[in-house]
């Protein structure tokens, strides 16, 4: 069965945004939609374990970094092709020891970059630039992160 298939579809996933002396962790996937682009180290909430947890596993399994959860900065919530519910709660994390190590297997990079190096850079994520965008709306509908996800619905909600 695949992990589509197992997931269901409700899909629950989780993002952790580490920022240390003002540098931000990305990492670049080696697959997916998000293959060669820098985003932010996320993956789907396990069984047994809270969407914070997620996000604390994610940013240590795809970068080697520990940390833990200071607070939510928002939330992504799309539809995939009318029909999966595709949800990822992305948080704030504190760096609390760690050697930086790009996941063998499925992380081509994990660096910590400035806002600069992200915006200048054509291969940072949408979802990327719009958290080093200053806030300006508290919701955002109406984005496409990119035909390749195909979002038949997508908004950010901002609680920064």
């Amino acid at each position: 069965m695949s992990s589509k298939k197992k997931r269901g579809s409700v899909w629950l996933a989780a993002a952790g945004l580490v920022i240390q002396d003002g540098k931000w962790l990305v990492v670049k996937k080696k697959y997916g939609g998000l293959k060669g682009r820098w985003s932010i180290p996320a993956g789907f909430v396990n069984q047994g374990e809270t969407v914070d947890e997620a996000a604390v596993r994610e940013v240590k399994e795809e970068t080697g970094i520990l940390s833990r959860a200071i607070h939510v900065l928002g939330i992504r919530t799309g539809v995939i092709k009318s029909e999966i519910s595709d949800n990822m709660v992305v948080f704030l994390l504190e760096a609390a020891g760690g050697k930086l190590m790009p996941q063998q297997g499925e992380i081509e990079e994990a660096r910590f970059l400035t806002p600069e190096e992200l915006k200048a850079d054509p291969a940072t994520s949408m979802m990327v630039h719009h958290f080093l965008n200053e806030k300006t709306e508290t919701v955002i509908e109406h984005l496409n992160p990119g035909d390749v996800f195909g979002y038949t619905s997508y908004k950010i909600f901002d609680n920064r």
